[in-house]
């Protein structure tokens, strides 16, 4: 089963998200203790990822055109009234700021990094599922403590990564026939490279360092596919 993988890290997100509803009365100190681990962590990941770069120029060209794009359109407003949308349906007006932070939040942790992407080719393209089940451990754990802050908004975060990486994985079931796989395994780096400095940026906002509009970066994920494309066809 394809989405195997997929369906397992939902599930998990799901379960831990529930669980954090029951620990909302944790005092406020242990939560920002917490949050400041959370936020180290995902920093250090983020570094990890980003220096896995073999052509820096391409990371930076492809963050440059991704913030241009996202500017432009407002991803982040629109990921925002996303979530406000969402937590009007579900939510009195008090609760609607925090169930959207705790959405768009948890979605971006969750669906931007390298366990993301590699462990759903993975399961498309090798039909191994343990990478994806690795990082819904990971992500069931954040999901718990994440809800102690943010609240209900964090479970919704399932509906993109389930949508996010189970596309992959179905993509992934036909890449190879379009693509070689040295140019698959250079693009997966570069993918993850990019990834890796959202990852930083989350882990910045988290710490309270920054307030780095994320969601409009996020076009630099598809752009530096199509940067990497023209560098390798050049």
């Amino acid at each position: 089963m394809v989405l195997l993988g997929t369906v397992v890290n939902g599930i998990l997100i799901i379960i831990g998200s529930i669980l954090g509803l029951f620990f909302t009365k944790i005092p406020e100190k242990y939560k920002e203790t917490v949050m400041s681990g959370i936020g180290l962590v995902v920093f250090l990941i983020g570094l990890q990822m980003a220096f896995e770069t073999d052509q820096i120029i391409i990371v930076l060209l492809s963050l440059l055109t991704g913030a241009l794009i996202g500017e432009f359109i407002g991803l982040e407003e629109r990921l925002n009234q996303l979530g406000e949308w969402v937590g009007h349906r579900v939510s009195t007006k008090s609760e609607e700021t925090s169930i959207a932070q705790g959405f768009v939040t948890a979605s971006l942790i969750f669906c931007i990094g390298a366990m993301a992407i590699i462990g759903a080719l993975d399961s498309g393209i090798r039909g191994d599922h343990e990478v994806l089940m690795t990082k819904g451990v990971i992500d069931g754990f954040t999901s718990l403590v994440l809800t102690t802050t943010l609240g209900f908004g964090v479970i919704l975060s399932v509906i993109p990564v389930v949508v996010y990486q189970g596309l992959i994985a179905l993509f992934a079931t036909q890449i190879e026939n379009w693509v070689s796989a040295t140019f698959l395994d250079g693009l997966i780096v570069e993918l993850t490279a990019v990834g890796g400095l959202l990852i930083v940026a989350i882990g910045l906002n988290l710490l309270n360092i920054t307030n780095i509009r994320i969601g409009n970066l996020l076009p630099s994920i598809g752009t530096v596919i199509i940067i990497y494309s023209i560098v390798q066809f050049l």
